[in-house]
């Protein structure tokens, strides 16, 4: 400290008072060990841990790392397709309200009716046999029709011939109309990315339950292309549906819908077809089947074909443009497989409508409903 006073007292008399100020202050603060920041050469910010520890660097070879695993960007939200969110869902149906009486049927009546489903007046074309009601009641037969663009369809118009045979049998018949068909509420958004198509079929059972004429314990299912994936589905989700029989129907699982299915003939786009559908949504949100078949497992009525809900019975066209026969064959290996009673019948050369061996077909029918309806218990 003494040598550096002297070094002062000698500089003090070359240098200006200025210059002299700065090293007197220099000196001080050096000699109690504190250097100002702003003359210290830039810090490097203190670590910061993480919360895992890194680990010893191994000698192994690094594991292979799938590229199929899907990551979604966000949380997916629980689908409402899926058939354990349909079981959780409520299904109460309504009174059968008798809208007017259509022109009679050879053996039947018939009436324009309709019921509630979330709230929504849903149209129905209903026929009830003449002559005495069987102890119970009739047994009754809820009618989902294809797809119709909904601006088209119409509830007398449509499916008159198929009605016709099953009434006729003695036979209730409610072939309902869905939402955004004709007069009935709300909106068609279609049948495969939206449930309300199925909520409909579902509150149509719980309604005709409840119809005086019809017996409770025994109602079956009639559905032809769109609307045999809603009977298929129905049959899983309750077990109110005794047998069903499906024409043409698009029973497959949705990877196969996804991957399988492309119509060769000319239709009419379904709502849920234009712009971004199902697939596209699904895809983005989910993944594929390959990385995600869990989800794609969740929404296919096939991955519950141990809950079918009674015997059912397939026809089938080996030449349909519409829906490929394969489906029907595989959905009765696999309900086969799960022990359960799946007849099939395929039919050469014929349309989607069967209409060339139709009535062979309708015979068929009847005689299954019959024997599972129409026989005592």
């Amino acid at each position: 400290m003494a040598a550096s006073l002297l070094l002062i007292c000698a500089l003090k008399e070359k240098m200006n008072r200025s210059l002299f100020t700065v090293l007197i202050l220099g000196l001080l603060l050096s000699s109690c060990g504190h250097v100002p920041s702003s003359t210290v050469a830039p810090t490097v910010p203190p670590m910061i841990p993480s919360e895992t520890p890194l680990l010893p660097r191994s000698t192994e070879p690094p594991t292979p790392v799938s590229t199929n695993t899907f990551v979604p960007t966000a949380t997916p939200i629980p689908n409402p397709m899926t058939i354990a969110a349909m079981r959780a869902g409520s299904y109460p149906g309504s009174d059968i309200t008798i809208v007017r009486e259509l022109d009679k049927g050879s053996n039947y009546r018939r009436y324009y009716a309709y019921y509630l489903s979330q709230g929504l007046k849903i149209y129905a074309l209903l026929t009830v046999p003449d002559g005495e009601k069987p102890e119970g009641g009739w047994p009754a037969i809820v009618f989902n029709h294809g797809y119709i663009p909904p601006d088209v369809y119409r509830t007398t118009e449509r499916y008159i011939a198929y009605v016709d045979e099953i009434a006729k049998a003695g036979y209730i018949v409610f072939r309902i109309d869905y939402r955004g068909h004709d007069a009935s509420e709300g909106e068609a958004r279609g049948a495969y990315g939206d449930p309300g198509y199925e909520i409909d079929v579902l509150n149509a059972v719980a309604s005709i339950k409840r119809f005086p004429d019809a017996n409770p314990n025994k109602i079956g299912m009639w559905g032809h292309s769109m609307g045999g994936y809603l009977t298929l589905r129905a049959m899983v989700i309750t077990r109110d549906i005794k047998v069903g029989v499906i024409w043409g129907g698009v029973v497959a699982s949705y990877p196969d819908m996804l991957y399988n299915w492309r119509r060769t003939s000319s239709v009419t786009p379904s709502p849920s077809s234009r712009g971004a559908g199902w697939r596209t949504q699904w895809l983005e949100q989910y993944g594929s089947p390959e990385q995600n078949p869990a989800f794609w497992d969740s929404v296919s009525a096939t991955s519950y074909l141990s809950d079918l809900s009674g015997p059912l019975q397939l026809h089938h066209s080996t030449t349909d443009e519409e829906v490929p026969v394969e489906f029907s064959i595989r959905l009765a290996e696999q309900g086969r497989a799960a022990g359960k009673i799946v007849d099939l019948y395929e039919y050469e050369g014929d349309n989607h409508n069967i209409s060339g061996n139709f009535a062979t077909a309708m015979q068929r029918t009847i005689a299954f409903f019959d024997t599972y309806l129409k026989q005592d218990g």
